[in-house]
């Protein structure tokens, strides 16, 4: 199985502009809202979603700004905090009983879907991260 080295992950330019270390630190930050949500649904707080001020079509705006706050981190900081955002996300995903995922409108930041709508976007969200390195590994090869 082909690795990716480490200048690869540090590429600019490799996915669009940002560098695989970029895709990392965005799909874990994205992660890192989830336990926040949940939380917060839990003491009975309204929860903003995607972030307070922005709305869905604001995504390009949410994404710049993961972008910016992560992109002068280390290679290493970035990993850890990937490794450590996914472990806790699995937790909280593990942890749901099965009327919090299925139940439309539990949380009401899920807009009426249910967490199983969430977590499968999630899911996407992180194939979509794996498809485009893969892609990229095919191409240089």
């Amino acid at each position: 199985q082909a690795r990716l080295r480490r200048e690869d992950i540090l590429r600019p330019n490799t996915m669009g502009e940002w560098s695989f270390k970029d895709v990392l630190a965005h799909l874990a930050h994205w992660e890192a809202f989830f336990p926040d949500w949940i939380a917060a649904s839990r003491r009975g707080e309204e929860v903003e979603t995607p972030a307070p001020g922005l709305t869905w079509k604001d995504l390009h705006i949410l994404n710049q700004r993961i972008y910016e706050e992560h992109c002068d981190q280390s290679l290493d900081d970035v990993l850890e905090y990937f490794r450590a955002t996914h472990t806790q996300f699995m937790a909280l995903a593990e942890s749901f009983i099965d009327e919090e995922v299925l139940t439309p409108d539990y949380y009401a930041f899920t807009g009426g879907g249910s967490l199983y709508d969430w977590l499968n976007a999630y899911a996407a969200h992180d194939l979509w991260g794996k498809r485009k390195i893969r892609e990229w590994m095919g191409a240089a090869a």
